[in-house]
C-alpha cells in the first residue's frame, strides 16, 4: 500500500538535484520532450516563471556561419563532402537527395523538349510532301511526279503542273472561285509567307577541258559546279517585262542568301532569281516565260524553289526547298527538304507552362554550374579524369547553348515577321532560322539522351546497376584489340565491294555507302540478287566469304569476349555487398518514424502520469512548485515545464484547478489517440502484423506513484522512472566492480612479468656458477659436483621463500571482500597454498 511519501520522486532525496537542474534548464530535455512547448503570447507574459532563464546570445558571426552552412548544404554532393562514406546514413541521404533532384531536372528537361515538338509535325510535313512532290502531271498515260524528274522537259512540266497547282488553290471542290482573301494558301490552311523564289546557278562554257582528239567535234564544255566556275553574266538580249530580274545574276550579299547542299554538290547563295507572285495566273505566266526563253540551258547546274508556309491552326512553320540538280553527266536529280519547326513558342496555355519550365530549367542550370565549379575547385585537374564529371560539363554547356539560342530565336523571329508584315510582296527568308532551329532541336535531343545516361551515375551504388559499366571497363583492352582486327577485315571488304559493284549497285556507289551496306548485312538486311546480277562469280564469293569471316568468326569472338567478362563480373559481385542497401535504409527510416511516434506517445503518458502524481498534498489542485518538482524528477527542463504549465493555467494564479486539469487531460487523451492512429496507419502501410497487435493495444504498466490506475496501458518495452533509476544504480555498481577486476588483472600481469624477470636472473646466475666451476682447474671432479649441488640448493631455497602464484593470490584476495568476516584467514590460506605450487611459465600461461 502506497503512502504520500511513496509518491515523492526518488530524486527528492538529493538536495543538489534542483540546483543542477536550474543550471542546466536551457539544455535539451533528456526525454526529448518538445511536444507541448509553446511560445507564450503577450497576454501571458506576466505568468512566466520568476526565475530568469538565460539563453546564449546568437552572435553575428555564428549567424553568418549558419547561413553559409545552409547555403553549402544546397550543393552538398558525394564528391564535395569529405569523409561522407564514414557516415552511411548521411551518404545514403545525400545520394537519394541528388537522385531526386536530378530526376526533377530531367523531368523539366523532358517537358521542355516534348513541348517543342508534336505528332502534328509529321502529318503537316507528310501532307505537304504528298501535294507538292507525289502528285503526277495531268495527262494520259504514266506522267512524272517531282521525284521522277529526269530531263528539262520533266522539270517544266512538273513546275507548271503539280507544283503551281499545289501552291495556288483556285477553286473549291464544287468549282466555286476563291475570294481575294483566300488566295495564297496551300490546301486552304497553310499561309504562304511572302513570295516563292526560283533560283538557278550556272557554270560558264569552257569550264572544263576537252581532250584534243575531240576538240574539233565538241566545241563546248560545261564542267561540274564550283564557285570559281560560276557564270555571273547576264543573259544576252533578254528584256522581257514578265520576268525582268530572272536574267541578271545577283550576288549572295544582294540576296542575303546562304550556301545550300544537294545530292551532287554544295552551291553558293547567289544566282539568277525570279520571285513568283501569289496569283496562279500570274505565276503560270512567269513560269511559261522562263521556259519559252530558255532560262535553263547546258550551263545550268541547279534550280531551287524556296518558300515558307505557316499553319496558324497548329502554330507550325514549314520551310520547303525543292532542289533539281543538273549534273555535268546530264539528266536531272530531284531532291526535297521539308523543315517543320515551331518558331513562335508562346501562344497557348500549354506554351506558357513550358515557359515556366524553361525558367526552372535555367535555375537548374545555374545550380549545377555552381555545383560543378565547387567540385572542380576541390579536385582541380583530377576532376576531369572521371567520365561522369566530363558528362556533367557537356550537359551544362549544351544547356547554356540552348538557353542563348532560345533567346536569340525569340528576338529574330519577331524581327523577320515584322519585316514581312511591312512588305508582304517580298521573299521571306526563314531558311537560316529554320536551319538553326533544327540544329537546336538536335542539340536538345542529345542533351536529353546524355541526361538519361547520367542517371547511371546516381544509381551506381547498387551492384546490379554497375554490372554493365564494370563489364565494359574490364573487357575494354580485349575489345580494343578485337576492334583493330575487325576493322582491318571490315574495311578491306568495304573497299572491295565499292570497287567491284560501285558502278552497278546503288548501295555501293560510294565508299561510305559500302560501309553502311556491310553493316546492314550483319543485321540481316541485304540484297543478294543485286550482287548476283552485278557479277555472277565475284558477287557470291564476296558475299559468302564476308558472311563467314565477319559474321560467323569475328562477331562471335566479340560476343565471347563480352560473355566471359560478364560471367567473371557476375561471379565477383555474388559475394559483394551493394554500396547502399536502399531497402535497409528505408526500413531504418520507417523504424525511426515509428520510434518517434512511440516516444511522443510515451511523453503524453508521462505527462498524464505527472498530472496524477504531482498533487503531493492531495488537495485537488496542482501548484506550480508541485508540478515543477515532479517533472524535474522526470528529466524535463524549466522552459518545457513553464510552457506546458502556462498553456493550461488560464487564470494565471500558478495553480491548475479542476477545470484546467480536465482540459489538460482531454488534450492529452486526444493527443494520445492521434498518435495511436498514426502508429497504426504506419504499420498498415508497411504491412506490419503488429498493426492490430502489440502496437495497437500495449500491455498495462504501473504509473509513477503507488496510486496509479490499473487501467493505464503502454508499450511492452516502456519502464517507469523508478525502474529506470534502479537500473542506473545497478549499472554504476557493475562499472565499479568491473573496475576492481580490471585493476587486479593488471596486478596479476605485473606479477607475471616480475616472475619472468626472476627466471631470467636465475638462469644468468646458474650460468655464472657453471662457468666459474668449470673454469676452476684446481678442484677435482667430485669437489666441483658437490659445490654445484650446494649452490643450486641454496639458490632454490632462496627463491622458494619469495615465490607466490599470481592467480592464487588473486583468488585469495577476491574470495572475500576486504573487511569481511573470514576474509583474512582465506587470504592467508591462499598465500600458503600458492607457495606449494611451482610458478612455472607454462602453468601461468594455462591460467
Amino acid at each position: 500500500m502506497s503512502t504520500k511519501s511513496d509518491k515523492i520522486p526518488t530524486s527528492y532525496a538529493n538536495p543538489a538535484f534542483d540546483e543542477d537542474s536550474n543550471r542546466n534548464s536551457v539544455a535539451p530535455s533528456p526525454m526529448g520532450s518538445n511536444i507541448f512547448i509553446v511560445k507564450p503570447d503577450d497576454a501571458k507574459r506576466n505568468r512566466s516563471h520568476p526565475e530568469p532563464h538565460r539563453h546564449e546570445p546568437v552572435t553575428q558571426k555564428s549567424f553568418g556561419r549558419t547561413i553559409l552552412r545552409g547555403i553549402r548544404s544546397l550543393w552538398a554532393t558525394r564528391q564535395t563532402e569529405k569523409d561522407l562514406r564514414k557516415n552511411k546514413d548521411l551518404y545514403v541521404k545525400t545520394t537519394i537527395r541528388e537522385l531526386i533532384l536530378y530526376l526533377v531536372f530531367i523531368t523539366i528537361l523532358c517537358i521542355i523538349t516534348f513541348g517543342m515538338t508534336s505528332t502534328k509535325t509529321y502529318y503537316f510535313t507528310s501532307v505537304l510532301r504528298t501535294v507538292l512532290t507525289e502528285t503526277p502531271v495531268a495527262g494520259a498515260g504514266s506522267q512524272p511526279t517531282y521525284d521522277d524528274i529526269a530531263v528539262f522537259d520533266d522539270f517544266w512540266a512538273v513546275l507548271s503542273g503539280p507544283v503551281l497547282n499545289g501552291l495556288f488553290d483556285q477553286t473549291w471542290y464544287n468549282g466555286e472561285n476563291l475570294t481575294l482573301s483566300q488566295y495564297g494558301y496551300v490546301l486552304f490552311e497553310n499561309k504562304i509567307l511572302g513570295l516563292p523564289r526560283l533560283r538557278q546557278l550556272k557554270v560558264t562554257n569552257h569550264s572544263c577541258t576537252v581532250h584534243k582528239k575531240f576538240q574539233t567535234i565538241i566545241p563546248d564544255c560545261y564542267g561540274a559546279y564550283s564557285s570559281g566556275k560560276e557564270d555571273r553574266n547576264a543573259f544576252p538580249t533578254m528584256n522581257t517585262t514578265i520576268t525582268p530580274t530572272a536574267w541578271h545574276y545577283q550576288t549572295s550579299s544582294q540576296l542575303q542568301g546562304r550556301s545550300s547542299s544537294g545530292l551532287v554538290s554544295s552551291y553558293g547563295g547567289g544566282g539568277y532569281v525570279q520571285d513568283l507572285t501569289t496569283n496562279y495566273m500570274d505565276a503560270t505566266a512567269e513560269v511559261n516565260d522562263l521556259e519559252q526563253n530558255l532560262w535553263l540551258d547546258r550551263g545550268t547546274r541547279v534550280v531551287f524553289l524556296d518558300f515558307t508556309v505557316y499553319n496558324a491552326n497548329i502554330n507550325l512553320f514549314c520551310q520547303i526547298k525543292l532542289t533539281v540538280e543538273f549534273p555535268a553527266s546530264g539528266g536531272a536529280i530531284a531532291s526535297k527538304t521539308f523543315s517543320t519547326v515551331k518558331l513562335i513558342r508562346y501562344v497557348s496555355s500549354m506554351d506558357y507552362f513550358v515557359l515556366a519550365c524553361e525558367i526552372i530549367f535555367v535555375i537548374f542550370t545555374l545550380y549545377y554550374t555552381v555545383e560543378e565549379v565547387i567540385e572542380i575547385r576541390h579536385y582541380r585537374l583530377q576532376y576531369f579524369k572521371v567520365m561522369w564529371n566530363v558528362l556533367d560539363v557537356v550537359i551544362i554547356l549544351i544547356s547554356y547553348i540552348c538557353i542563348i539560342f532560345n533567346i536569340y530565336r525569340q528576338y529574330k523571329v519577331g524581327q523577320i515577321l515584322d519585316q514581312l508584315l511591312a512588305n508582304q510582296n517580298s521573299y521571306a527568308d526563314f531558311e537560316f532560322l529554320t536551319y538553326w532551329q533544327i540544329q537546336f532541336n538536335n542539340i536538345v535531343a542529345f542533351a536529353v539522351f546524355l541526361a538519361w545516361i547520367k542517371i547511371f551515375k546516381y544509381v551506381s551504388f547498387n551492384k546490379t546497376m554497375t554490372q554493365l559499366s564494370t563489364t565494359l571497363s574490364r573487357c575494354a583492352k580485349d575489345v580494343f584489340g578485337f576492334t583493330v582486327m575487325f576493322m582491318i577485315v571490315f574495311l578491306a571488304y568495304a573497299q572491295l565491294g565499292y570497287l567491284l559493284f560501285g558502278s552497278l549497285i546503288e548501295d555501293y556507289k560510294t565508299f561510305a555507302l559500302s560501309i553502311f551496306s556491310l553493316f546492314r548485312i550483319i543485321l540481316g538486311d541485304f540484297d543478294f540478287d543485286a550482287i548476283l546480277d552485278a557479277h555472277r562469280i565475284l558477287g557470291p564469293i564476296f558475299f559468302l566469304t564476308y558472311v563467314f569471316f565477319v559474321f560467323f568468326v569475328l562477331l562471335n569472338m566479340f560476343l565471347a569476349i563480352i560473355n566471359d567478362t560478364y560471367s567473371e563480373v557476375k561471379n565477383d559481385m555474388t559475394n559483394q555487398k551493394s554500396e547502399i542497401e536502399l531497402g535497409d535504409y528505408f526500413k531504418k527510416s520507417y523504424d525511426k518514424v515509428l520510434d518517434r511516434l512511440n516516444i511522443k506517445r510515451d511523453r503524453v503518458i508521462e505527462i498524464q502520469n505527472a498530472l496524477k502524481s504531482a498533487d503531493v498534498n492531495q488537495d485537488g489542485v496542482i501548484e506550480f512548485d508541485e508540478w515543477r518538482r515532479d517533472l524535474k524528477a522526470r528529466g524535463y527542463t524549466d522552459v518545457e515545464i513553464e510552457n506546458v504549465f502556462a498553456r493550461y493555467d488560464t487564470d494565471g494564479d500558478r495553480v491548475l484547478r479542476d477545470a484546467e486539469q480536465r482540459r489538460f487531460k482531454a488534450d492529452l487523451a486526444a493527443q494520445e489517440n492521434n498518435l495511436d492512429m498514426d502508429i497504426q496507419d504506419l504499420n498498415d502501410s508497411q504491412g506490419n502484423p503488429k498493426a492490430n497487435g502489440a502496437s495497437a493495444s500495449p500491455p498495462p504498466t504501473t504509473t509513477i506513484g503507488g496510486g496509479g490506475a490499473s487501467g493505464e496501458t503502454d508499450h511492452a518495452n516502456r519502464i517507469t522512472y523508478d525502474e529506470f533509476a534502479i537500473l542506473v544504480r545497478r549499472i554504476d555498481r557493475m562499472e565499479y566492480s568491473i573496475g576492481n577486476i580490471v585493476s587486479r588483472i593488471d596486478g596479476v600481469l605485473t606479477k607475471l612479468e616480475t616472475l619472468e624477470k626472476g627466471k631470467m636472473k636465475r638462469r644468468e646466475a646458474l650460468t655464472k656458477i657453471l662457468n666459474n666451476i668449470s673454469d676452476d682447474n684446481e678442484m677435482t671432479k667430485e669437489m666441483k659436483q658437490e659445490r654445484l649441488e650446494k649452490m643450486i640448493r641454496d639458490e632454490l631455497e632462496e627463491n622458494n621463500n619469495d615465490r607466490q602464484t599470481p592467480i592464487q593470490s588473486l583468488l585469495g584476495s577476491t574470495t572475500t571482500a576486504p573487511g569481511a568476516p573470514g576474509g583474512e584467514s582465506r587470504s592467508q590460506s591462499g598465500k600458503s597454498a600458492s607457495r606449494r605450487v611451482s610458478p612455472t611459465h607454462d602453468s601461468a600461461s594455462k591460467y
